[in-house]
């Protein structure tokens, strides 16, 4: 699962090459979503005729997608089934039950800083950083040099929207449109339901229904805030951040380059955390993620939680400028470790340590 044009139909095709073992169906034709609406184990086992492999291309498209695969996975046992989604609203809420302890699920997420490091070296990649911040990471985007605008224009226009305002909670696309702006000049800050609802123009309720969608279509997801000890922690409160910096940066038409953007320091967070839930998430680094602020304005970026330990991070682009933990934070968590992540050592917080 993962948003579109992140490379998942190419990763499929390597991992399973085209041949008379396999049956491929793109969901996205109508044919296919035709075809399996209307699907019986007798007929699917006809049309498979003998095949081992059946992999469906943008699966959340079928009507009762969940119901489908079951019927593939109890009734034809030799058949391996692959599903690709670019909604996990669609097809993970239409898995969970008629699948459950019977599938692997796997996200996708646009390329990595560690994947490009990997490919052309950790310097060349360290390079670029400022390029990747207003452009990001997504596959055509970094391979087209010179044409990141465009591409990202028609990846917003043609894929993000497409497969936002097909789903049925999206009954007013104008003010869905809105909201991403809202969302986009709004990343690494406190966001308020309320006051994003006058904004928009919609009630409180309806903004938190869409932040749903945009979360499940994975284009933006949400931070909490930590609280454990202090009356003065804010509780209940939430970060916004984008899967990717390219996306939000289309989505206000802002490609102006760091050098001469008031932005940096939000772009730079929103930068690092979304590198580091590819890293988590790819190197199955499993822990709790916040972020932590007083009612006084104390604040720290990041925390993660894990094996009992409180882990707090800040994140500044200029690696020169000093920063110190807030006092009620070292107070209220001595045990707690701190860390500044900047350009000169982001490689440490995104790469495992053997690829540094």
């Amino acid at each position: 699962m993962g948003s579109r044009q992140t490379g998942k139909t190419s990763l499929l095709e390597q991992l399973f090459p085209k041949n008379d073992d396999t049956i491929w169906l793109n969901g996205d034709d109508i044919a296919t979503q035709t075809l399996m609406e209307n699907m019986s184990a007798t007929r699917l086992q006809q049309l498979l005729g003998g095949k081992r492999l059946l992999i469906i291309d943008e699966a959340q498209r079928i009507k009762d997608i969940g119901l489908r695969m079951k019927l593939v996975t109890d009734q034809i046992k030799d058949v391996q089934l692959v599903a690709t989604g670019s909604s996990s609203f669609e097809l993970a809420n239409r898995l969970n039950e008629p699948l459950t302890g019977r599938k692997w699920e796997y996200r996708m997420y646009p390329i990595s800083f560690a994947e490009m490091a990997e490919h052309h070296g950790l310097l060349n990649e360290l390079t670029l950083i400022p390029h990747r911040m207003v452009y990001g990471y997504y596959p055509e985007v970094v391979t087209s040099a010179g044409n990141e605008i465009e591409v990202l224009r028609q990846l917003t226009d043609s894929y993000l929207y497409r497969d936002l305002f097909v789903l049925d909670n999206v009954k007013k696309s104008d003010k869905l449109v809105l909201l991403l702006k809202a969302l986009a000049y709004q990343i690494g800050s406190q966001i308020s339901y309320s006051e994003l609802a006058s904004t928009v123009g919609i009630d409180a309720k309806t903004i938190e229904a869409y932040i749903n969608v945009l979360e499940k279509a994975y284009i933006i997801f949400r931070l909490p805030s930590y609280s454990r000890n202090m009356r003065s922690e804010l509780k209940h409160s939430k970060k916004i951040y984008f899967y990717d910096n390219g996306v939000r940066n289309a989505l206000i038409s802002g490609f102006a380059q760091i050098e001469n953007r008031m932005d940096t320091g939000a772009l730079w967070e929103n930068f690092v955390v979304a590198e580091r839930m590819k890293y988590n998430e790819y190197y199955s680094h499993w822990c709790n993620t916040y972020f932590w602020r007083t009612q006084e304005q104390k604040e720290i970026d990041y925390l993660e939680e894990y094996n009992g330990q409180l882990h707090a991070y800040e994140f500044k682009y200029n690696p020169k400028k000093q920063v110190a933990a807030p006092k009620s934070f070292i107070a209220a968590y001595p045990d707690a470790e701190y860390n500044v992540i900047t350009p000169d050592n982001i490689e440490q917080f995104v790469m495992p340590p053997s690829n540094h």
